[in-house]
């Protein structure tokens, strides 16, 4: 979540994406299996989605990348990086203005950092080689507040937020391929994708609501306001791909909305400011950040924690709070999922929590950390944000 500025000042208009036919439909399963977009890699396993993201199942792309947790400072203007081994600092570096969420490729060879550049016209992406741990030559790009990939990896998916506008572009050069208006999503910012790829859920923090997004013919399916919401952020897929799990800062907890119905059909209560929502190795838990406030623009220290729950019963079954308060935000669980990654947005720190017991550790970092990313991860390709593979 950002802090919302108001701009008009610069407006790009561009044609809606392409229609693509019914000659790009899959051809039907076989039993069990799972018919995804072409160019799309095969559901493994159609009950666990996060199947190929377990502990140990390293892409052969990745051997050699260093293991890094790459943090976005968004008020500073800098990442930071941190030794997970050591958890030292190593590392801090200039990017752009306003990072906001440390993104890997759909390959997993770049990591993008996203710079939106609130209220300005020079948004713009900073590419992270992960082999070296160094970024590369920034790119301008029109308001990247978040970036996601489509499943087939063909196209780089820019959450233009102020806009309401989703822009598909190159996934390497950046090159706009085509743009897709969103005007009944304002404040469009995370998504999580169907089990094949057709379609994807993204959040309107400012509406509290969602919009469907038809991801073959990119085009608009419509939108649903969530029954007591006011400002929902992350959102993600059940292993199963049956429903989204949708974190909502101003409800305290966690809404369940079937995808292919695009209906409400519970909530889970959490912690105060419900934000980030993380799969665990093994596809057994979610972990969910609780920020600590309903404020956009919170305190230090204030009553931040984890909720720990369990897809199959939708229960949350362990909390963890902040020693002395925090505010933890957005990040992602380590590559052997003994600890999860968390920025803590408002008390300029990272937190590393250890998966087993919830015990944390604090590293000072720049001034307000947003969308962090733990690399390497495991996972055969990435749809963006902060590492959400499969």
């Amino acid at each position: 979540m950002k802090h919302f500025v108001g701009r008009r000042f610069l407006t790009l208009t561009f044609g809606v994406g392409l229609v693509v036919g019914a000659s790009c439909l899959a051809a039907e399963p076989s039993a069990g299996k799972v018919a995804t977009v072409p160019g799309m890699p095969p559901v493994t396993d159609p009950v666990n989605l996060y199947s190929e993201t377990a502990a140990g199942k390293l892409s052969p792309a990745i051997a050699g990348d260093l293991p890094r947790v790459y943090v976005p400072n968004r008020i500073s203007g800098d990442v930071t990086v941190i030794d997970p081994a050591t958890f030292k600092v190593v590392n801090t570096f200039k990017v752009g203005v306003n990072p906001q969420h440390v993104v890997p490729s759909w390959d997993l060879r770049t990591l993008w950092v996203a710079n939106n550049a609130e209220g300005r016209p020079d948004g713009s992406l900073t590419p992270i080689d992960p082999r070296t741990g160094k970024p590369g030559r920034t790119i301008p790009v029109d308001d990247p507040y978040n970036m996601y990939f489509t499943p087939d990896g063909k196209s780089a998916i820019v959450v233009a937020e102020a806009f309401k506008r989703l822009d598909f572009r190159d996934p390497k050069t950046m090159a706009l391929q085509s743009s897709l208006a969103t005007p009944g999503c304002p404040g469009i910012n995370h998504a999580d994708f169907s089990i094949d790829g057709r379609y994807a859920l993204f959040t309107c923090e400012y509406q509290g609501k969602l919009v469907k997004v038809d991801l073959v013919n990119r085009k608009v399916l419509g939108y649903i306001k969530l029954s007591k919401g006011g400002m929902p952020q992350d959102i993600r897929v059940s292993p199963d791909g049956k429903v989204f799990y949708i974190a909502d800062m101003h409800a305290d907890g966690v809404f369940v909305v079937d995808g292919d119905a695009f209906k409400e059909i519970g909530f889970v209560p959490a912690g105060i400011g419900t934000h980030g929502l993380y799969p665990s190795r093994d596809g057994k838990k979610l972990y969910i950040a609780n920020r600590g406030s309903h404020k956009v623009v919170g305190p230090a220290r204030g009553k931040g924690s984890v909720s720990v729950m369990d897809f199959a019963t939708r229960k949350v079954e362990a909390t963890w709070p902040i020693p002395g308060g925090g505010s933890p935000d957005m990040g992602n669980v380590s590559a052997d999922g003994k600890y999860l990654w968390l920025s803590g947005r408002f008390d300029d720190v990272v937190y590393a929590i250890d998966t087993t017991t919830g015990a944390v550790k604090s590293i000072p970092v720049g001034k307000e950390p947003h969308g962090l990313t733990v690399w390497p991860q495991p996972g055969r390709y990435s749809l963006g944000h902060t590492g959400n593979l499969r």
